[in-house]
This record gives structure tokens, C-alpha cells and sequence, in this order.
């Protein structure tokens, strides 16, 4: 690991205290990391002047490691960025919940382990999403956590319909459907009543959001299958398609969202010799 970039959350890491440290950490371990910001900020933020920052996208094809300081959300952002350049990441967490990263913001001298090689990746099953209008693909994105279909602000239900390779496997009228990853299963999906599936299984997992019919229940599925999701009824109506919680693509009625695995896996930096399910247990223990 000798080209190392650090991606801090301006709005989480507090005067770049965090990054600072880690900095220090790594050039003491003889790796000299490189400073970038993980998306753009307001104008109106002032950086700091005695921190060197250099542009993402002309350090990433020289990266071996990027480093995302922040919250779920962060690490999330930079999956997709860092996948698509096959470098894999690794978290440390300055947000809530953090699930998805490797450290606290208190265990920055482990870091020091990626100068000996002193680490294992694990590889995530990502999913594939597009949006077909009639004959074009109006739509198209990767995500590690999930795809939700949900209705718009307005306090009405939408009525979706659910195929898995063309068979339909539900239809329900609530506030949407999420389609996750292993992955995402402990974000959206699970606090939609969705099961908890560990991430080295391959599953794409189908959660009804609020649904008003008794009938509809979460269906794990095969990383195999193509799901695809329809609006029926409510023609007047419109759906959103939002992938890893980013911006909202509205739906027509007649459009088809497909979600399936992605060729792409995200490859995560492991430091701590951990089962998932003492991650699930020290996360969850108070929530």
C-alpha cells in the first residue's frame, strides 16, 4: 500500500482533527497518503490553508487504498467511485451508525498494519439498476446497499408489482419496495422488517415498505434472479427510484426499474480479525 487516499467528510470530521491524526499515523508507518475531498463542498466552506488537497479524480488511477472518513453515507458515496476504478476502500467511522466501516475514529493506530501488509479484503456483491422507458434505458447505476421504489412526498400509496425472471413473485400497495445487497440488509431494508443476511451470502433481498396488505412479506432471492418492479394502477401517480440513498429519479407510470448482481464487487480493507455478527452485536447493542 504505498499510494494511499484519504477522503474525509468535511461536514463530519471536525477541522480535519481525524484525517490529521491519520495522517500522521500512516507517514510515521513510511506511507505518504494523498488528501482529497470525497464530493464538493459549499462554496461558502473555507478549507483549511494548512492542508494540501489534490483533485480526486487525478489521484485515483495511481490509488491503492482509498481511506473514507464519515458516515455510512460517505463510505457509500466513495464505493461506487472506487469500485469503478478497482481500488478498494476502507472505513473509518466519524458518523452514527457506521456499519459498513472498519474503524472507530479511536483505533487510527491500526492503520499503521497496512504498511506491514497486515490486512484481509473482503469483496461485497453490488447491484446493477436500471430504468427502461419504452425502448431507451433512461436510467442506469451501481449500488452496494439497495435500490428503493417509494412513493413521492404525498401521503397516498403506490401500488408496484414485483417480478423475479419475469414471474410476478408480489404486487402491493404501500409506500414502496426496497432491493438490497447482503449488505444492505442492515440499513433500509432492515428497518422495514427485513431479515439480517450475511454479507458473504448471495442473496438479492426484497423488502415491502409499509405495506397495506397482509399478504406481502420480504422474499430472499438468488443473486441469480433480474427483478424488476412495474407501477400498476394509479396512473395519475408518480414513483422515485433512489440508489444507496442518493438523488431521487422520478418514475412514469409504464417504466420498468431492473435491478440484478453487478459484474462489480466492492472490495472492503479488513485490519480486525471480527465475525459479522460481532459487528451486528456491538452496533445494535444500543440502539
Amino acid at each position: 500500500m504505498k499510494n494511499v487516499i484519504l477522503t474525509p467528510n468535511p461536514y463530519r470530521d471536525k477541522n480535519f482533527q481525524t484525517v490529521r491524526d491519520a495522517m500522521s499515523i500512516l507517514k510515521n508507518a513510511g506511507i505518504q497518503p494523498r488528501l482529497c475531498l470525497p464530493f464538493e463542498v459549499d462554496r461558502s466552506y473555507d478549507l483549511p490553508r494548512d492542508l494540501r488537497f489534490s483533485r480526486l479524480d487525478r489521484e485515483l488511477p495511481n490509488a491503492d487504498l482509498v481511506i473514507c472518513f464519515g458516515g455510512d453515507g460517505t463510505i457509500l458515496h466513495m464505493a461506487k467511485t472506487a469500485t469503478r476504478k478497482g481500488i478498494p476502500i476502507l472505513g473509518v467511522n466519524i458518523g452514527t451508525m457506521g456499519f459498513m466501516a472498519e474503524l472507530e475514529s479511536t483505533e487510527l493506530d491500526k492503520l499503521a498494519q497496512l504498511a506491514a501488509g497486515n490486512y484481509t479484503v473482503d469483496s461485497r456483491m453490488m447491484l446493477d439498476v436500471t430504468v427502461q422507458r419504452e425502448r431507451d434505458i433512461i436510467f442506469h447505476d451501481i449500488c452496494l446497499n439497495d435500490a428503493v421504489i417509494t412513493k413521492g412526498a404525498v401521503a397516498r400509496i403506490v401500488h408496484l408489482q414485483v417480478n423475479c425472471d419475469g414471474v410476478e413473485a408480489m404486487e402491493c400497495g404501500g409506500d414502496g419496495v426496497i432491493v438490497s445487497t447482503p449488505t444492505g440488509s442492515t440499513a433500509y431494508s432492515l428497518s422495514a422488517g427485513g431479515p439480517i443476511v450475511e454479507p458473504e451470502a448471495k442473496n438479492i433481498i426484497i423488502t415491502p415498505i409499509c405495506a397495506h396488505d397482509v399478504g406481502s412479506r420480504c422474499i430472499v432471492a438468488s443473486d441469480k434472479r433480474v427483478v424488476t418492479v412495474q407501477m400498476v394502477r394509479n396512473a395519475r401517480r408518480n414513483a422515485y427510484v433512489s440508489v444507496d440513498g442518493g438523488k431521487a429519479f422520478r418514475l412514469n407510470m409504464g417504466d420498468v426499474v431492473t435491478v440484478k448482481k453487478s459484474n462489480l464487487e466492492t472490495r472492503l480493507i479488513r485490519l480486525k480479525d471480527r465475525s459479522f455478527y460481532d459487528v451486528v452485536n456491538a452496533k445494535f447493542k444500543n440502539v
